[in-house]
Protein backbone atom coordinates (compact mmCIF):
# COMPACT_ATOMS: atom_id res chain seq x y z
CA UNK A 1 0.00 0.00 0.00
CA UNK A 2 0.97 3.46 -0.79
CA UNK A 3 2.41 5.93 1.83
CA UNK A 4 -0.56 7.95 3.30
CA UNK A 5 -0.33 11.41 4.81
CA UNK A 6 -2.62 11.84 8.37
CA UNK A 7 -5.71 14.12 8.13
CA UNK A 8 -4.92 15.58 11.41
CA UNK A 9 -3.55 18.59 13.31
CA UNK A 10 -0.67 18.76 10.69
CA UNK A 11 -2.96 18.94 7.39
CA UNK A 12 -4.97 21.20 9.27
CA UNK A 13 -2.68 24.08 9.22
CA UNK A 14 -1.81 23.51 5.66
CA UNK A 15 -5.39 25.19 5.40
CA UNK A 16 -3.92 28.53 5.94
CA UNK A 17 -2.94 28.59 2.67
CA UNK A 18 -6.44 28.22 1.28
CA UNK A 19 -7.12 31.96 -0.38
CA UNK A 20 -10.36 33.53 0.20
CA UNK A 21 -12.67 33.25 -2.84
CA UNK A 22 -13.02 36.48 -4.67
CA UNK A 23 -14.92 35.57 -7.85
CA UNK A 24 -18.12 33.48 -7.77
CA UNK A 25 -19.98 35.46 -10.82
CA UNK A 26 -20.17 35.09 -14.58
CA UNK A 27 -17.73 37.52 -16.09
CA UNK A 28 -19.29 39.33 -19.03
CA UNK A 29 -18.60 42.49 -21.39
CA UNK A 30 -15.60 43.33 -18.39
CA UNK A 31 -18.27 42.87 -15.46
CA UNK A 32 -18.85 39.85 -12.93
CA UNK A 33 -22.79 39.45 -12.92
CA UNK A 34 -25.09 36.92 -11.98
CA UNK A 35 -26.52 34.65 -14.22
CA UNK A 36 -29.82 35.51 -15.72
CA UNK A 37 -31.88 32.62 -13.66
CA UNK A 38 -30.04 33.46 -10.36
CA UNK A 39 -29.37 30.10 -10.01
CA UNK A 40 -25.57 28.91 -8.81
CA UNK A 41 -24.23 25.63 -7.98
CA UNK A 42 -21.97 24.23 -5.40
CA UNK A 43 -17.90 23.75 -6.26
CA UNK A 44 -16.61 20.87 -4.29
CA UNK A 45 -13.32 20.57 -2.72
CA UNK A 46 -12.04 16.78 -3.06
CA UNK A 47 -9.69 16.73 -0.06
CA UNK A 48 -12.97 17.60 1.82
CA UNK A 49 -15.48 16.77 0.05
CA UNK A 50 -16.92 19.87 1.67
CA UNK A 51 -18.21 23.08 -0.54
CA UNK A 52 -16.01 25.76 -1.58
CA UNK A 53 -17.77 28.25 -2.71
CA UNK A 54 -21.48 28.67 -4.66
CA UNK A 55 -21.21 29.96 -8.41
CA UNK A 56 -23.44 31.36 -10.84
CA UNK A 57 -24.71 29.06 -13.13
CA UNK A 58 -24.84 30.45 -16.55
CA UNK A 59 -27.08 28.93 -19.31
CA UNK A 60 -28.41 29.48 -22.83
CA UNK A 61 -29.31 33.06 -21.56
CA UNK A 62 -26.28 34.05 -20.61
CA UNK A 63 -24.18 32.56 -23.65
CA UNK A 64 -25.90 34.82 -25.57
CA UNK A 65 -25.22 38.10 -23.43
CA UNK A 66 -21.41 36.73 -23.29
CA UNK A 67 -21.26 36.26 -27.06
CA UNK A 68 -23.18 39.34 -27.31
CA UNK A 69 -20.46 41.15 -25.95
CA UNK A 70 -17.77 39.48 -27.91
CA UNK A 71 -19.53 40.06 -31.22
CA UNK A 72 -19.59 43.80 -30.30
CA UNK A 73 -15.92 44.05 -29.49
CA UNK A 74 -14.70 42.03 -32.17
CA UNK A 75 -16.70 44.16 -34.91
CA UNK A 76 -16.44 47.40 -33.23
CA UNK A 77 -14.11 47.12 -30.51
CA UNK A 78 -10.47 48.31 -30.45
CA UNK A 79 -8.55 44.72 -29.69
CA UNK A 80 -8.73 43.21 -33.26
CA UNK A 81 -8.04 46.97 -35.16
CA UNK A 82 -4.94 47.49 -32.31
CA UNK A 83 -1.57 47.23 -34.00
CA UNK A 84 0.11 43.99 -32.74
CA UNK A 85 2.45 45.76 -31.00
CA UNK A 86 -0.29 47.03 -28.45
CA UNK A 87 -1.47 43.89 -27.91
CA UNK A 88 1.36 42.65 -27.09
CA UNK A 89 2.06 45.18 -24.17
CA UNK A 90 -0.84 44.48 -22.67
CA UNK A 91 -0.97 40.55 -22.86
CA UNK A 92 2.22 40.99 -21.21
CA UNK A 93 1.10 42.88 -18.36
CA UNK A 94 -1.22 39.89 -18.15
CA UNK A 95 1.22 37.67 -17.63
CA UNK A 96 2.92 40.07 -15.08
CA UNK A 97 -0.29 39.45 -13.44
CA UNK A 98 -0.52 36.06 -13.11
CA UNK A 99 3.40 36.11 -11.98
CA UNK A 100 2.35 38.33 -9.14
CA UNK A 101 -0.73 36.33 -8.06
CA UNK A 102 1.09 32.81 -8.23
CA UNK A 103 0.02 31.86 -4.42
CA UNK A 104 -3.34 32.82 -4.72
CA UNK A 105 -3.49 30.79 -8.23
CA UNK A 106 -2.28 27.78 -7.60
CA UNK A 107 -4.00 27.36 -4.12
CA UNK A 108 -7.16 27.77 -5.86
CA UNK A 109 -6.18 25.39 -8.15
CA UNK A 110 -5.87 23.19 -5.74
CA UNK A 111 -8.89 23.03 -3.37
CA UNK A 112 -10.94 22.77 -6.85
CA UNK A 113 -9.09 20.08 -8.68
CA UNK A 114 -6.90 18.28 -5.95
CA UNK A 115 -3.90 19.58 -7.87
CA UNK A 116 -0.47 19.59 -6.26
CA UNK A 117 0.21 22.94 -4.64
CA UNK A 118 4.12 22.59 -5.12
CA UNK A 119 3.73 21.89 -8.39
CA UNK A 120 0.97 24.65 -9.15
CA UNK A 121 3.69 27.15 -7.54
CA UNK A 122 6.71 26.33 -9.51
CA UNK A 123 5.20 25.06 -12.59
CA UNK A 124 1.50 25.40 -13.75
CA UNK A 125 1.46 29.26 -12.96
CA UNK A 126 4.62 30.28 -14.11
CA UNK A 127 4.30 28.36 -17.01
CA UNK A 128 0.72 29.76 -17.31
CA UNK A 129 2.79 33.32 -17.38
CA UNK A 130 5.00 32.41 -19.90
CA UNK A 131 2.66 30.99 -22.45
CA UNK A 132 1.01 34.34 -22.46
CA UNK A 133 4.14 35.98 -22.89
CA UNK A 134 5.06 33.48 -25.97
CA UNK A 135 2.01 34.31 -27.80
CA UNK A 136 2.27 38.12 -26.52
CA UNK A 137 5.58 38.00 -28.37
CA UNK A 138 3.69 36.62 -31.58
CA UNK A 139 0.86 39.06 -31.56
CA UNK A 140 3.01 41.52 -33.84
CA UNK A 141 4.51 39.24 -36.32
CA UNK A 142 1.51 37.72 -38.09
CA UNK A 143 2.06 37.80 -41.41
CA UNK A 144 -0.02 37.44 -44.60
CA UNK A 145 2.71 36.40 -48.32
CA UNK A 146 3.21 38.22 -51.32
CA UNK A 147 2.40 35.94 -53.87
CA UNK A 148 3.95 35.28 -57.48
CA UNK A 149 1.03 34.88 -60.04
CA UNK A 150 0.81 33.19 -63.26
CA UNK A 151 -1.16 36.08 -65.16
CA UNK A 152 -0.78 39.45 -65.06
CA UNK A 153 -2.09 40.14 -61.68
CA UNK A 154 -0.81 40.89 -58.11
CA UNK A 155 -1.37 39.00 -54.92
CA UNK A 156 -1.10 38.79 -51.93
CA UNK A 157 -2.82 37.33 -48.57
CA UNK A 158 -3.93 38.70 -45.21
CA UNK A 159 -4.26 36.80 -42.23
CA UNK A 160 -6.92 38.13 -40.14
CA UNK A 161 -8.28 36.92 -36.56
CA UNK A 162 -11.09 34.37 -37.14
CA UNK A 163 -13.57 36.58 -35.37
CA UNK A 164 -15.61 35.20 -32.34
CA UNK A 165 -14.24 31.62 -30.46
CA UNK A 166 -15.83 29.55 -27.50
CA UNK A 167 -13.10 27.93 -25.71
CA UNK A 168 -14.40 24.99 -23.52
CA UNK A 169 -11.86 23.88 -21.08
CA UNK A 170 -11.73 20.52 -18.88
CA UNK A 171 -10.78 20.27 -15.32
CA UNK A 172 -7.86 18.50 -15.42
CA UNK A 173 -5.58 21.51 -15.82
CA UNK A 174 -7.32 24.29 -15.32
CA UNK A 175 -4.91 27.03 -15.56
CA UNK A 176 -2.83 25.44 -18.28
CA UNK A 177 -6.18 24.76 -20.86
CA UNK A 178 -6.94 28.12 -20.03
CA UNK A 179 -4.15 30.13 -21.16
CA UNK A 180 -3.15 27.76 -23.82
CA UNK A 181 -6.54 28.61 -25.36
CA UNK A 182 -6.64 32.26 -24.23
CA UNK A 183 -3.16 33.32 -25.04
CA UNK A 184 -3.20 32.32 -29.38
CA UNK A 185 -6.76 34.08 -29.65
CA UNK A 186 -5.56 37.15 -27.98
CA UNK A 187 -2.72 37.34 -30.18
CA UNK A 188 -4.60 36.75 -33.01
CA UNK A 189 -7.25 39.88 -32.35
CA UNK A 190 -9.85 37.29 -31.91
CA UNK A 191 -12.60 37.59 -29.23
CA UNK A 192 -13.74 34.86 -26.83
CA UNK A 193 -16.36 32.98 -24.30
CA UNK A 194 -14.58 30.63 -22.14
CA UNK A 195 -16.24 27.68 -20.15
CA UNK A 196 -14.38 26.65 -17.69
CA UNK A 197 -15.82 22.88 -16.56
CA UNK A 198 -18.08 23.11 -13.67
CA UNK A 199 -15.38 21.24 -11.40
CA UNK A 200 -12.74 23.91 -11.85
CA UNK A 201 -14.62 27.03 -12.30
CA UNK A 202 -12.17 29.48 -9.60
CA UNK A 203 -8.75 30.44 -11.73
CA UNK A 204 -11.03 30.70 -14.52
CA UNK A 205 -12.44 33.84 -13.03
CA UNK A 206 -9.74 34.69 -11.13
CA UNK A 207 -7.60 35.01 -14.45
CA UNK A 208 -10.41 36.94 -16.07
CA UNK A 209 -10.23 39.86 -13.35
CA UNK A 210 -6.64 39.28 -14.04
CA UNK A 211 -7.01 40.26 -17.78
CA UNK A 212 -9.61 43.42 -16.90
CA UNK A 213 -6.51 45.27 -14.59
CA UNK A 214 -4.10 44.16 -17.79
CA UNK A 215 -6.16 46.26 -19.90
CA UNK A 216 -7.51 43.80 -21.91
CA UNK A 217 -10.99 45.63 -23.09
CA UNK A 218 -14.53 44.88 -22.07
CA UNK A 219 -16.46 42.19 -24.47
CA UNK A 220 -13.02 40.35 -25.62
CA UNK A 221 -12.72 37.86 -22.88
CA UNK A 222 -15.86 36.46 -21.28
CA UNK A 223 -16.23 33.46 -18.87
CA UNK A 224 -19.39 31.70 -18.33
CA UNK A 225 -19.44 28.99 -15.53
CA UNK A 226 -21.65 26.27 -16.04
CA UNK A 227 -22.66 22.65 -17.18
CA UNK A 228 -21.28 21.74 -20.28
CA UNK A 229 -25.24 19.93 -21.41
CA UNK A 230 -26.35 23.79 -20.58
CA UNK A 231 -23.28 26.19 -21.02
CA UNK A 232 -21.17 24.45 -23.30
CA UNK A 233 -24.02 22.64 -25.87
CA UNK A 234 -25.50 26.33 -26.16
CA UNK A 235 -21.67 27.70 -27.11
CA UNK A 236 -21.02 24.84 -29.55
CA UNK A 237 -24.54 25.07 -31.19
CA UNK A 238 -24.50 29.04 -31.31
CA UNK A 239 -24.81 30.79 -34.54
CA UNK A 240 -22.71 33.87 -33.94
CA UNK A 241 -20.00 32.14 -32.81
CA UNK A 242 -16.85 31.41 -35.32
CA UNK A 243 -14.65 28.88 -33.80
CA UNK A 244 -15.15 26.39 -31.44
CA UNK A 245 -11.73 24.75 -29.14
CA UNK A 246 -12.63 22.00 -26.85
CA UNK A 247 -10.41 20.31 -25.23
CA UNK A 248 -11.98 16.98 -23.19
CA UNK A 249 -13.20 13.58 -23.41
CA UNK A 250 -14.13 11.75 -27.23
CA UNK A 251 -17.38 11.17 -26.52
CA UNK A 252 -18.47 15.02 -25.35
CA UNK A 253 -16.15 16.39 -29.00
CA UNK A 254 -18.20 14.35 -31.08
CA UNK A 255 -21.44 16.32 -29.73
CA UNK A 256 -19.26 19.28 -30.11
CA UNK A 257 -18.72 19.06 -33.84
CA UNK A 258 -22.26 17.50 -34.98
CA UNK A 259 -23.48 20.99 -32.88
CA UNK A 260 -21.23 23.12 -34.75
CA UNK A 261 -22.21 21.43 -38.22
CA UNK A 262 -25.44 21.57 -37.60
CA UNK A 263 -25.70 25.52 -36.43
CA UNK A 264 -23.70 27.67 -38.51
CA UNK A 265 -20.96 25.20 -39.55
CA UNK A 266 -18.37 27.08 -37.49
CA UNK A 267 -14.44 26.09 -37.39
CA UNK A 268 -14.23 23.47 -34.50
CA UNK A 269 -10.42 22.20 -33.13
CA UNK A 270 -10.69 18.95 -30.47
CA UNK A 271 -7.72 17.83 -28.26
CA UNK A 272 -9.78 14.73 -26.68
CA UNK A 273 -8.63 11.51 -24.69
CA UNK A 274 -5.43 8.96 -25.59
CA UNK A 275 -5.10 5.38 -24.31
CA UNK A 276 -0.84 6.20 -24.92
CA UNK A 277 1.90 3.48 -24.71
CA UNK A 278 5.05 3.31 -22.74
CA UNK A 279 7.89 1.21 -24.61
CA UNK A 280 10.55 -0.14 -22.74
CA UNK A 281 13.17 -1.69 -24.47
CA UNK A 282 15.74 -3.71 -22.58
CA UNK A 283 18.88 -1.33 -23.04
CA UNK A 284 17.78 1.00 -20.31
CA UNK A 285 18.51 2.15 -16.83
CA UNK A 286 15.70 0.15 -15.38
CA UNK A 287 16.06 2.57 -12.02
CA UNK A 288 15.65 5.36 -13.91
CA UNK A 289 13.10 4.64 -16.71
CA UNK A 290 11.15 2.84 -13.26
CA UNK A 291 10.69 6.41 -11.95
CA UNK A 292 9.34 8.01 -15.48
CA UNK A 293 7.35 5.41 -16.22
CA UNK A 294 5.70 5.60 -12.57
CA UNK A 295 5.19 9.12 -12.95
CA UNK A 296 4.28 8.70 -16.93
CA UNK A 297 0.99 7.03 -15.32
CA UNK A 298 1.04 8.53 -11.99
CA UNK A 299 1.29 12.34 -12.52
CA UNK A 300 -1.32 14.74 -11.75
CA UNK A 301 -3.43 11.69 -10.53
CA UNK A 302 -3.63 10.09 -13.47
CA UNK A 303 -5.79 12.85 -14.90
CA UNK A 304 -4.25 13.60 -17.84
CA UNK A 305 -4.54 12.89 -21.55
CA UNK A 306 -1.26 11.85 -23.10
CA UNK A 307 -0.64 9.50 -19.39
CA UNK A 308 1.54 6.84 -20.30
CA UNK A 309 -0.59 4.02 -18.83
CA UNK A 310 -0.23 1.07 -21.42
CA UNK A 311 3.83 0.35 -20.08
CA UNK A 312 5.08 -2.06 -22.58
CA UNK A 313 8.22 -3.98 -21.14
CA UNK A 314 10.78 -5.65 -23.22
CA UNK A 315 11.23 -9.76 -22.18
CA UNK A 316 14.63 -9.43 -21.18
CA UNK A 317 14.03 -6.87 -18.57
CA UNK A 318 10.44 -7.75 -17.29
CA UNK A 319 10.64 -9.00 -13.84
CA UNK A 320 13.52 -6.54 -12.77
CA UNK A 321 11.58 -3.57 -13.97
CA UNK A 322 8.26 -5.22 -12.56
CA UNK A 323 9.81 -5.37 -9.11
CA UNK A 324 11.42 -2.03 -9.23
CA UNK A 325 7.76 -0.38 -10.53
CA UNK A 326 6.33 -1.81 -7.21
CA UNK A 327 8.95 -1.01 -4.56
CA UNK A 328 8.67 2.96 -6.16
CA UNK A 329 4.62 2.83 -6.16
CA UNK A 330 4.45 1.61 -2.95
CA UNK A 331 6.74 4.72 -1.57
CA UNK A 332 4.56 7.13 -3.61
CA UNK A 333 2.54 9.45 -1.14
CA UNK A 334 -0.89 9.84 -1.59
CA UNK A 335 -2.44 12.51 0.41
CA UNK A 336 -3.50 16.48 0.88
CA UNK A 337 -2.27 18.60 -2.15
CA UNK A 338 -0.87 21.01 0.34
CA UNK A 339 1.51 18.97 1.57
CA UNK A 340 4.97 19.04 0.37
CA UNK A 341 5.91 15.42 0.70
CA UNK A 342 2.79 14.45 -1.55
CA UNK A 343 3.06 13.06 -4.69
CA UNK A 344 -0.59 12.27 -5.38
CA UNK A 345 -3.60 14.08 -4.08
CA UNK A 346 -7.60 13.16 -5.01
CA UNK A 347 -9.13 12.64 -7.93
CA UNK A 348 -11.17 15.89 -8.84
CA UNK A 349 -14.80 14.61 -7.94
CA UNK A 350 -17.09 11.94 -6.61
CA UNK A 351 -18.16 11.20 -10.06
CA UNK A 352 -14.79 10.84 -11.39
CA UNK A 353 -13.34 8.91 -8.18
CA UNK A 354 -15.88 6.44 -8.92
CA UNK A 355 -15.53 6.04 -12.42
CA UNK A 356 -11.69 4.83 -11.78
CA UNK A 357 -12.57 2.46 -8.74
CA UNK A 358 -15.48 0.80 -11.21
CA UNK A 359 -12.32 0.73 -13.57
CA UNK A 360 -10.09 -1.20 -11.39
CA UNK A 361 -12.95 -3.82 -10.25
CA UNK A 362 -13.59 -4.12 -14.10
CA UNK A 363 -9.90 -5.17 -14.69
CA UNK A 364 -9.74 -7.86 -11.73
CA UNK A 365 -13.19 -9.57 -13.45
CA UNK A 366 -11.49 -9.19 -16.94
CA UNK A 367 -8.73 -11.60 -15.09
CA UNK A 368 -5.71 -8.93 -15.07
CA UNK A 369 -3.51 -9.22 -11.89
CA UNK A 370 -3.92 -6.30 -9.20
CA UNK A 371 -0.28 -6.28 -8.25
CA UNK A 372 -0.33 -3.32 -6.06
CA UNK A 373 -2.87 -0.50 -5.15
CA UNK A 374 -6.29 -0.83 -6.43
CA UNK A 375 -8.36 0.71 -3.35
CA UNK A 376 -9.77 3.93 -2.31
CA UNK A 377 -7.28 5.42 0.80
CA UNK A 378 -8.69 5.22 4.57
CA UNK A 379 -9.62 8.88 4.60
CA UNK A 380 -12.01 11.27 3.62
CA UNK A 381 -11.80 12.72 0.38
CA UNK A 382 -11.56 11.36 -3.47
CA UNK A 383 -7.85 9.62 -2.90
CA UNK A 384 -7.35 6.66 -4.59
CA UNK A 385 -3.91 3.75 -4.02
CA UNK A 386 -1.66 4.26 -6.95
CA UNK A 387 -2.42 0.88 -9.21
CA UNK A 388 -0.69 -1.30 -11.45
CA UNK A 389 -2.02 -4.36 -13.06
CA UNK A 390 0.15 -7.27 -14.65
CA UNK A 391 -1.34 -10.15 -17.11
CA UNK A 392 -3.36 -7.76 -18.66
CA UNK A 393 -4.35 -8.66 -22.42
CA UNK A 394 -4.74 -5.82 -25.19
CA UNK A 395 -8.34 -6.16 -25.81
CA UNK A 396 -9.31 -6.01 -22.10
CA UNK A 397 -11.05 -2.85 -20.93
CA UNK A 398 -8.34 -0.92 -18.55
CA UNK A 399 -5.90 -1.65 -21.57
CA UNK A 400 -8.75 0.10 -24.29
CA UNK A 401 -10.23 2.77 -22.32
CA UNK A 402 -9.03 6.05 -21.14
CA UNK A 403 -9.38 5.96 -17.25
CA UNK A 404 -7.99 9.04 -16.66
CA UNK A 405 -6.96 7.78 -12.60
CA UNK A 406 -3.91 6.72 -11.75
CA UNK A 407 -4.19 2.85 -12.84
CA UNK A 408 -1.43 0.92 -14.92
CA UNK A 409 -1.28 -1.63 -17.30
CA UNK A 410 1.67 -3.54 -17.79
CA UNK A 411 2.45 -5.73 -21.05
CA UNK A 412 5.31 -7.95 -21.89
CA UNK A 413 7.12 -7.66 -25.36
CA UNK A 414 9.59 -9.61 -27.50
CA UNK A 415 10.07 -7.63 -30.65
CA UNK A 416 9.81 -4.42 -32.15
CA UNK A 417 7.51 -5.30 -34.89
CA UNK A 418 5.29 -6.75 -31.99
CA UNK A 419 5.16 -3.49 -29.51
CA UNK A 420 4.80 -1.20 -32.66
CA UNK A 421 1.80 -3.37 -33.96
CA UNK A 422 0.06 -3.60 -29.71
CA UNK A 423 0.87 -0.31 -29.20
CA UNK A 424 -1.26 1.17 -31.85
CA UNK A 425 -3.87 -1.40 -31.05
CA UNK A 426 -6.23 1.55 -29.72
CA UNK A 427 -7.98 4.06 -30.81
CA UNK A 428 -6.49 7.30 -29.74
CA UNK A 429 -3.24 8.67 -30.91
CA UNK A 430 -2.70 11.25 -28.70
CA UNK A 431 1.03 10.67 -27.25
CA UNK A 432 3.48 7.52 -26.69
CA UNK A 433 6.76 7.17 -24.77
CA UNK A 434 10.17 5.06 -26.41
CA UNK A 435 12.95 4.37 -23.75
CA UNK A 436 15.69 2.79 -25.25
CA UNK A 437 19.83 3.86 -26.03
CA UNK A 438 19.48 2.57 -29.43
CA UNK A 439 18.96 5.47 -31.97
CA UNK A 440 17.87 2.76 -35.09
CA UNK A 441 15.09 1.33 -32.78
CA UNK A 442 14.15 5.13 -31.86
CA UNK A 443 13.62 6.14 -35.21
CA UNK A 444 11.64 3.87 -36.72
CA UNK A 445 9.42 3.11 -33.63
CA UNK A 446 8.71 7.09 -33.51
CA UNK A 447 7.82 6.95 -37.38
CA UNK A 448 5.54 4.03 -36.80
CA UNK A 449 3.24 4.55 -33.61
CA UNK A 450 0.23 7.18 -35.57
CA UNK A 451 0.63 9.60 -32.47
CA UNK A 452 0.43 13.51 -32.53
CA UNK A 453 3.16 13.76 -29.98
CA UNK A 454 6.26 10.95 -29.34
CA UNK A 455 8.88 11.37 -26.50
CA UNK A 456 12.03 9.57 -26.72
CA UNK A 457 13.74 8.72 -23.29
CA UNK A 458 11.81 11.20 -21.50
CA UNK A 459 7.89 11.92 -20.69
CA UNK A 460 5.98 15.30 -20.18
CA UNK A 461 8.58 17.48 -22.30
CA UNK A 462 5.92 19.98 -23.54
CA UNK A 463 7.33 23.34 -24.50
CA UNK A 464 5.73 26.20 -25.82
CA UNK A 465 7.29 25.32 -29.17
CA UNK A 466 6.23 22.27 -29.44
CA UNK A 467 2.83 21.16 -30.96
CA UNK A 468 0.51 19.01 -29.18
CA UNK A 469 -2.17 17.61 -30.47
CA UNK A 470 -3.55 13.96 -31.66
CA UNK A 471 -4.30 11.52 -34.23
CA UNK A 472 -7.44 9.34 -34.86
CA UNK A 473 -10.19 9.49 -32.21
CA UNK A 474 -7.76 12.17 -30.03
CA UNK A 475 -8.77 15.15 -32.20
CA UNK A 476 -7.22 16.96 -34.93
CA UNK A 477 -5.51 20.81 -34.47
CA UNK A 478 -2.83 21.72 -32.03
CA UNK A 479 -2.40 23.46 -29.46
CA UNK A 480 1.39 25.42 -28.39
CA UNK A 481 3.73 26.25 -30.81
CA UNK A 482 2.98 29.38 -33.39
CA UNK A 483 1.32 27.26 -35.60
CA UNK A 484 -1.67 27.21 -33.55
CA UNK A 485 -2.31 30.28 -34.17
CA UNK A 486 -3.67 29.18 -37.64
CA UNK A 487 -6.79 27.66 -35.90
CA UNK A 488 -7.81 31.27 -34.48
CA UNK A 489 -6.87 33.07 -38.27
CA UNK A 490 -7.88 33.16 -41.53
CA UNK A 491 -6.70 33.80 -44.42
CA UNK A 492 -7.93 36.44 -47.19
CA UNK A 493 -6.50 36.50 -50.74
CA UNK A 494 -5.99 39.82 -52.30
CA UNK A 495 -5.56 40.45 -56.08
CA UNK A 496 -5.47 43.41 -58.48
CA UNK A 497 -4.57 43.49 -62.00
CA UNK A 498 -0.88 44.83 -63.41
CA UNK A 499 -0.90 47.84 -65.19
CA UNK A 500 -1.84 47.87 -68.87
CA UNK A 501 -3.53 44.48 -68.25
CA UNK A 502 -5.73 43.49 -70.26
CA UNK A 503 -8.22 42.80 -67.07
CA UNK A 504 -9.06 46.55 -66.54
Amino acid sequence: MSSLQSNGSAVESLDDKIPKIKFTKLFINGQFVDSVSGRTFETIDPRTEEVIAKISEGDKEDVDLAVKAARQAFDHGPWPRLPGSQRRRIMLKFADLINENTEELAALDSIDAGKLYSMGKIIDIPAAAETIRYFAGAADKIHGATLKMSRELQGYTLKEPIGVVGHIIPWNFPTQMFVVKVGPALAAGCTMVVKPAEQTPLSALYYAHLAKLAGIPDGVLNVITGYGHTAGAAISSHMDIDKVSFTGSTEVGRLVMQAAATSNLKAVSLELGGKSPFIIFDDVDVDKVADLALSGTMYNKGEICVAGTRVFIQEGIYDKFLNTLVEKAKAWVVGDPFDPNVHQGPQVDKKQYEKILWFIDQGKREGATLLTGGKPCDRKGYYIEPTIFTDVADDMTIAQEEIFGPVMSVMKFKTVEEVIKRANATKYGLAAGIMTNNLNIANRVSRSIRAGVIWINCYFAFDQDLPYGGYKMSGFGRDFGLECLNKYLQVKSIATPLYDSPWL
